[in-house]
């Protein structure tokens, strides 16, 4: 396993070796051992994976509150995404920044997401599947999110606001400047 910070400290780029023959390919996403060799050690409890029929479907921002906080391991297991965290650690020197990375089925990156960063993707395939593991179960009222166009983000999604696919929830999410983050910078 190839593990590679990015700009936001934290944030990891995993990139699991893949052994291909003329069936296709094997890959082990992950190895509670070799990560641990990493400096990873996390207890991940909840496997979810979701399918976005349209290109263009945005799920985010999104992040869950302590005491349910989510470590999140994020990849695509059909098609492609551009996967986005946002750092919402009061007191981090990058609080507000985010980062961008395409996953897809293709490159086999995962994107490791810690506690205290908003995440979020945009399909850029039709028929996208990605999967993702948390380290704590999903608690309704610890649930929160930040609205995935925001300008005091400015995130570059790549597509038209007005074109995005979104849920109902997600484009009705608060603006940043309104968003009161219940994480702290531990630095």
């Amino acid at each position: 396993m190839d593990v590679k910070p990015t700009a936001l400290p934290d944030v990891l780029v995993l990139h699991p070796r893949r052994f291909e023959d003329a069936r296709g390919f094997f890959s082990e996403t992950w190895n509670r051992q070799a990560l641990s060799a990493h400096g990873i050690e996390m207890d991940f409890v909840q496997d979810n994976h979701s399918l976005s029929v349209p290109k263009g479907t945005v799920r985010g921002l999104h992040y869950q509150a302590p005491p349910h906080a989510q470590d999140k391991l994020v990849r695509v297991a059909r098609g492609a995404v551009l996967d986005v965290a946002v750092d919402i650690r009061k007191g981090s020197p990058t609080y507000g920044q985010w980062l961008g990375e395409m996953l897809s089925a293709e490159n086999g990156l995962q994107l490791l997401i810690p506690k205290g960063f908003l995440h979020g993707f945009i399909t850029l395939e039709p028929n996208t599947e990605v999967l993702y593991k948390c380290t704590d179960v999903y608690a309704p009222d610890c649930d929160g999110g930040v609205h995935f166009a925001d300008p005091d983000l400015g995130i570059d999604w790549g597509i038209a606001v007005e074109k995005a696919v979104l849920s109902d929830k997600d484009a009705k999410a608060q603006g940043f400047v309104d968003f009161e983050t219940p994480f702290t910078y531990e630095g």
